[in-house]
């Protein structure tokens, strides 16, 4: 034990110990308490009124990257130079802060006409229609701000006071969706008690934020140019995933119906288990990645490992989800029993996705972003390739093409940060994780 802890990389064991134990059981009980959530609503809302709750969580998903467009990345390079001054952090929230309220109004307008046609095309009534588009207000405006909160603390690594606000925001949710979903079993009462406690948590985020960074600061112009001149690159990128990441939801709700609609998203509804894993790396790891010096060899062994424990990860979760698919297949209920292939099937195209897209968060944090003709171009080919093999009026067709793409996704985003990594100059390796 004496030698064990007078070994040089002992502290720094321990240190990641802790922060991985007290992080991975925060997420595993704000997980739980959204997953109860989630659980909650499948049961109770009858198969049709799920179709249309599926369809406005996706829509709220793309707004929120629409009213994105890399603001979040470049707050996030941006923060990583200037982290330990609490003015020129608050410059820079101020600043992402005011871009992300321009960038939601067009949005709005984009997204809005589209998800009413689509919710009417489902069957939907005209007046559930608007209820269901009013009752995501709550939720677009909550999400506008608090992925850039998380931003400071995440950088600070002052996790505990963030994740104590995610677990009051997940009880909440769970309590108010209890409290009215067994009387009113309706899509639009589901998407305003996630919501609502939402707009409630964000107001002890910034009380969080703001001990860490200055408040009331102005934008800064320099600080605004730099975050446009990586949103000039990422936007076209997003505001394609915007279609490309949820194109099995408008294929189904296109050319499928309503049955199908429900039951993938339930299917998905499952894949919150990866979640946890996703905030475990996009607080701990990635922000440490960003902050690491700009060294080759340094930078190449961190992604390797990050890679490497992430294959491993998703093996096992794809594999204990093969074995014991019944189980799993209880929690939905029994409108969606007798789907342990499409199950498989949606978890192994989850996993694909979260992979792809922690390796996108990697060298996004670095301030490096692909070419978004190049990555447009290659994925329009990869889905006029796959759509014409594939047979998308089914959930299995479907689920296909989104394991395809995926893999298209997982092979670009790790050439491309390899690249940039290998292009750097051979410098000293100095430890500074």
């Amino acid at each position: 034990m004496i030698k064990l802890k007078q070994h040089p990389k002992y502290d720094t064991v321990i240190n990641w110990g802790k922060l991985i134990s007290i992080t991975g059981s925060a997420q595993i009980l704000i997980q739980a308490l959204g997953f109860a959530s989630g659980i909650l609503i499948i049961r109770l809302l009858s198969v049709q009124e799920y179709a249309f709750y599926t369809l406005a969580n996706t829509m709220l998903g793309t707004m929120t990257v629409l009213a994105d467009g890399g603001i979040i990345t470049g707050v996030m390079a941006q923060g990583g130079k200037v982290w330990e001054n609490k003015e020129k952090m608050g410059a820079v929230l101020a600043t992402g802060l005011d871009l992300r309220k321009k960038f939601a109004v067009a949005s709005l307008l984009v997204s809005v006409p589209i998800l009413f046609y689509l919710l009417l095309h489902n069957g939907a009534s005209w007046i559930a229609a608007i209820f269901i588009v009013i009752a995501l207000i709550p939720a677009f405006y909550a999400a506008l701000s608090d992925s850039l909160l998380e931003i400071i603390p995440k950088l600070n690594q002052t996790i505990l006071p963030l994740q104590k606000n995610q677990v009051g925001v997940g009880i909440v949710r769970l309590i108010l969706s209890a409290l009215t979903m067994f009387i009113f079993p309706f899509s639009f009462v589901a998407i305003l008690a996630a919501g609502i406690p939402r707009i409630w948590g964000n107001i002890g985020l910034r009380k969080i934020v703001y001990s860490m960074a200055a408040k009331d600061q102005q934008p800064d112009a320099k600080v605004k140019k730099e975050i446009l001149s990586l949103v000039k690159r990422i936007l076209p990128t997003s505001i394609y995933y915007c279609l490309s990441g949820q194109i099995t939801i408008w294929l189904i709700s296109v050319f499928g119906n309503t049955t199908s609609l429900a039951q993938l998203g339930a299917l998905g509804r499952l894949s919150v288990m990866l979640t946890i894993f996703n905030v475990i790396i996009a607080t701990l790891i990635v922000p440490r990645f960003a902050k690491l010096a700009t060294q080759k060899y340094l930078l190449l062994t961190r992604f390797f490992q990050i890679m490497g424990f992430l294959a491993v990860l998703l093996s096992l979760i794809v594999l204990a989800v093969y074995l014991f698919p019944a189980p799993i297949l209880w929690l939905l209920g029994d409108a969606y029993e007798g789907l342990s292939f499409e199950l498989l099937l949606s978890i192994i195209s989850s996993c694909i996705g979260l992979f792809s897209g922690i390796v996108f968060n990697l060298y996004s944090s670095r301030g490096w972003a692909m070419s978004p003709i190049a990555v447009i171009l290659i994925n329009l080919i990869a889905i006029i390739g796959f759509a014409s093999l594939l047979d998308l009026s089914n959930l299995r067709g479907v689920l296909y093409f989104n394991i395809a793409l995926g893999l298209v996704s997982v092979v670009q985003t790790v050439l491309f940060c390899l690249y940039h990594i290998l292009l750097l100059k051979n410098q000293e390796y100095e430890d500074v994780s």
